[in-house]
C-alpha cells in the first residue's frame, strides 16, 4: 500500500461495527440502535487489527489518468461522509432556537394528525398561526414558550428543520425580532433620524 495521509485514515470507535461489500460498493455503519448506509465512489481498506479505515483514491472502475485529480477529490468527500456517519450513528445532533419579540410563542407539539405526525404550533406576530409538520426522526422539545430544542440522529435533517423554522420569521435588522439560533448575535442598524 502506498502512502496515505492522516486525514484519509479514520479510526473506528469500539461500540460501532462496520460491514463493507466491495461488489455493491456499500459501507454499513452500525450501532446497537442505529445504522447508516453509504454509497462509495472509491475503494476503502479496513484494517481490523488496528481498527481503522483507509480511504484510497482508487476508483471501482478503471479510468484514464485524466480523471486522477477528480478521484483525489472524491477521496476527501468519501472520508468526510464516513466520519459524519460515524458521528450520526453514535451521537445525536441538536440545534437550539429562540424567539425574540412581543407575542412570539411556540407551543408544545402534542397535536397529532390522522397519519400520526406531530404538528408544531407557532405564533409569530402574523394574523394567523403557523403549523409545522415535524419529520418522524426529529424530536422538538419546547422548554419555554420562546425556546425550541431540535434533536435527532440525522445531521442534515436537524439543520434543515432548524433553517425551515427560522425562515418563518427571519430576524430583522432594526429591532432584532424573529427566530434566532441560540448563539446568534445580530448587530442592529440605526433607524431614520429626523
Amino acid at each position: 500500500m502506498k502512502f496515505v495521509s492522516k486525514r484519509h485514515i479514520i479510526k473506528i470507535p469500539s461500540e460501532i461495527s462496520i460491514l463493507y461489500c466491495e461488489n455493491s460498493r456499500i459501507l454499513l455503519v452500525k450501532n446497537k440502535q442505529r445504522q447508516k448506509l453509504i454509497n462509495l465512489k472509491v475503494k476503502i481498506l479496513i484494517l481490523k487489527e488496528k481498527n481503522i479505515i483507509v480511504v484510497t483514491d482508487i476508483p471501482f472502475v478503471r479510468q484514464s489518468n485524466k480523471f486522477k485529480k477528480h478521484f483525489k477529490s472524491l477521496q476527501g468527500v468519501v472520508g468526510s461522509l464516513i466520519k459524519q456517519s460515524l458521528l450520526e450513528v453514535s451521537i445525536p445532533t441538536c440545534k437550539k432556537l429562540k424567539l425574540v419579540g412581543v407575542g412570539y410563542k411556540v407551543f408544545d407539539p402534542k397535536t397529532q394528525t390522522k397519519d400520526n405526525s406531530r404538528l408544531l404550533h407557532l405564533k409569530l406576530g402574523f394574523s394567523h398561526s403557523i403549523y409545522y409538520k415535524i419529520p418522524k426522526d426529529i424530536t422538538i422539545n419546547v422548554n419555554q414558550s420562546t425556546k425550541l430544542f431540535i434533536s435527532g440522529y440525522n445531521y442534515n435533517k436537524v439543520y434543515r428543520t432548524a433553517s425551515v423554522l427560522r425562515s418563518f420569521k427571519t430576524p430583522e435588522p432594526y429591532k432584532g425580532k424573529g427566530i434566532l439560533y441560540a448563539n446568534e448575535v445580530i448587530t442592529l442598524k440605526e433607524g431614520k433620524k429626523v
